[in-house]
């Protein structure tokens, strides 16, 4: 299986680790640790860099937090964070996405040289289906997400979700194929997290080859998620960061069940358990 994006055309006949990198000053794991201000561009930039030495395959910028209760950032500081770390990002020789919905940095990151567009809304915002559609070849995550980042944990979702879930994704995906698009640039995303409960979590990933049905590849981001801790007896886990054994174990369960890439915080752990995982299989 292979996933289309702008510049490369990415084998996912084994699973690939996309390594984040949040250039946000109060994303939920590590809000400033590499926030894309003007001075502090070489801490971001060598982040990416660290993220590629560690194993990952791919990397995934995002400048604007989408943590529960996270308030929209301004596209022109979305753009002033983004932008500088795309011009180096794509220099470093793996495919390069982008975590925004609006169609405006879309554009602009895809002028850049950026490879793919991961949108937590899936296109849904005005405009943005029409930026991925007009560009050539840039690959595309469709991510599922209930109501929105204010408002998502405040009332989750109800019922068997994985139905929900699953309809929603292939709608996404028929929609964006409708305007052009090749089948091999779409990636579906269930959206660990967003808007669903901690029992909806896992139930997702139980039944997670369900989603594989739908003939897309998935991506799974369980990476320092809440839901982690809450089912773990261990107060390191209060913190994001306590939370790297519990995500590298969420991330092999994904692979286990069909998930192609694995979004994650701790690159050098998931490559070296992949590495683990790979040898028994």
């Amino acid at each position: 299986m292979i996933w289309q994006t702008a510049r490369f055309q990415l084998d996912l006949s084994q699973p690939r680790v996309m390594g984040i990198v949040n250039a946000t000053p109060d994303s939920f794991s590590d809000g400033g640790n590499y926030y894309a201000a003007t001075d502090n561009l070489s801490a971001v930039f060598a982040h990416c860099e660290k993220q590629v030495r560690d194993g990952a395959d791919l990397l995934d910028i995002g400048g604007e937090s989408t943590r529960p209760g996270a308030v929209p950032v301004p596209l022109a500081q979305e753009l002033a964070r983004v932008l500088p770390v795309v011009r180096h990002a794509v220099t470093l020789g793996v495919p390069v996405s982008v975590d925004t919905y609006k169609p405006e940095v879309m554009r602009a990151v895809l002028d850049l040289g950026a490879d793919i567009i991961n949108d937590i809304w899936a296109l849904r915002q005005p405009g943005a289906l029409e930026a991925v559609a007009a560009h050539a070849a840039c690959g595309v995550c469709l991510m599922h997400m209930h109501r929105e980042p204010q408002t998502m944990q405040a009332t989750p979702m109800q019922g068997d979700v994985l139905p929900q879930v699953l309809s929603f994704l292939e709608q996404a995906a028929q929609n964006l194929q409708a305007l052009g698009v090749e089948k091999s640039r779409i990636v579906l995303d269930p959206g660990i997290g967003f808007g669903k409960t901690v029992e909806q979590n896992f139930a997702l990933l139980a039944r997670q080859r369900e989603f594989l049905a739908a003939g897309y590849p998935l991506l799974a981001g369980w990476s320092r998620k809440s839901s982690l801790a809450s089912v773990c007896d261990d107060p390191a886990t209060a913190s994001p960061e306590g939370r790297m054994v519990h995500s590298v174990a969420a991330a092999l369960l994904a692979v286990e069940r069909g998930a192609r890439i694995v979004r994650v915080h701790d690159v050098r752990e998931t490559v070296q358990a992949l590495k683990v995982w790979k040898a028994a299989s």
